[in-house]
């Protein structure tokens, strides 16, 4: 059985950095292509970022520009997210996803999602 589970949300200020976790249980890392989505209340979920499952290609959301950094640890099968600078447009809830597909930013593409972590960004 598959299983997701993201962890080190929280609620942080302006200017803030998280880093954010995705333990993942039943599927390897290094044959999947991962990502990161998120949910704002009222709104679609969006891609964040994405890494190729060699983990030499990444992909992210034009709205991330520069701040945050997708990695992944194959031995530990756990993906990471670095965000820095956030700001509250940052308020979200954020899901981790796997693809055996590769990378993309259609939520469709993704076997694979945890719960949700919830990141809220206070001004």
């Amino acid at each position: 059985q598959v299983q997701l589970v993201e962890s080190g949300g929280g609620l942080v200020q302006v200017g803030d950095s998280l880093r954010l976790s995705c333990a993942a249980a039943g599927v390897n890392v290094g044959n999947y292509a991962m990502a990161w989505f998120r949910q704002a209340p009222g709104k679609e979920r969006e891609f964040v970022a994405g890494i190729h499952w060699g983990g030499g290609t990444t992909h992210y959301g034009d709205f991330v520009k520069g701040r945050f950094a997708i990695s992944k640890d194959d031995a530990e099968n756990t993906l990471f997210l670095q965000m820095n600078n956030l700001n509250p447009d940052d308020t979200a809830v954020y899901y981790c996803a796997a693809s055996r597909y590769g990378i993309g930013t259609e939520g469709a593409r993704y076997d694979h999602w945890g719960q949700g972590t919830q990141v809220t960004v206070s001004s």
